[in-house]
């Protein structure tokens, strides 16, 4: 079974703020785990994970289907851009499939 990854590292001097604030907003919808620096959290069949690094914020998307993990790359970037646009945030994905 193939599985597809969007992988989006994103340098920022508050990767924590951002992290803390992607959850909140998005955990009114979607459950959250948190073990340590990563939220994890699944959107149907996709596995959905924010991490926080040291000046990076680190966001990774994977599921059997193409389509769902363009749908939760797609949620985490827009939300982030959004939250980070006085500080023109810019997400870009990297997508494999394995």
């Amino acid at each position: 079974m193939t599985t597809h990854t969007s992988r989006a590292e994103v340098a920022t001097d508050a990767p924590a703020r951002y992290a803390k604030q992607l959850v909140a907003h998005l955990g009114r919808k979607l459950t959250f785990t948190t073990d340590g620096a990563t939220s994890t959290t699944n959107l149907d069949d996709t596995t959905a994970s924010i991490t926080v690094g040291d000046n990076v914020l680190i966001m990774v998307a994977a599921g059997p289907s193409e389509e769902g993990v363009a749908r939760a790359a797609h949620v985490l970037g827009s939300h982030l851009e959004r939250f980070g646009q006085r500080n023109e945030l810019a997400v870009t994905w990297t997508t494999t499939a394995e």
